[in-house]
């Protein structure tokens, strides 16, 4: 795979996100399409996510944020595309506020 097909995608999920395990179903995907970053609760109430891997895989995670659990209520995903910076190794959950890489 070259460097180029690789992206980061970092999204915002907006809607009913928080206490629906909204965050461990990111992960579960996340991990199931070979994904590297994190996710984490954001304190207005929002899921922030930053994700990289093939764009082909990112896409289908932006599809999973857009329907997000059963027991959650997505009303809006915000993307942003960035490039791929390898900075991770795994995916995982951060704690509220985090900031940067």
């Amino acid at each position: 795979m070259t460097r180029g097909e690789m992206a980061r995608l970092e999204a915002s999920v907006r809607g009913r996100v928080h206490g629906v395990g909204f965050r461990y179903h990111v992960v579960s995907r996340a991990d199931h399409l070979g994904l590297t970053g994190w996710v984490s609760n954001e304190q207005d109430g929002s899921v922030h996510v930053v994700a990289e891997g093939p764009r082909a895989d990112l896409e289908r995670l932006l599809e999973e944020l857009r329907e997000g659990p059963a027991s959650a209520i997505v009303e809006y995903v915000a993307e942003n595309w960035l490039p791929y910076t390898g900075h991770w190794g795994s995916f995982g959950i951060r704690s509220a506020g985090h900031r940067g890489d």
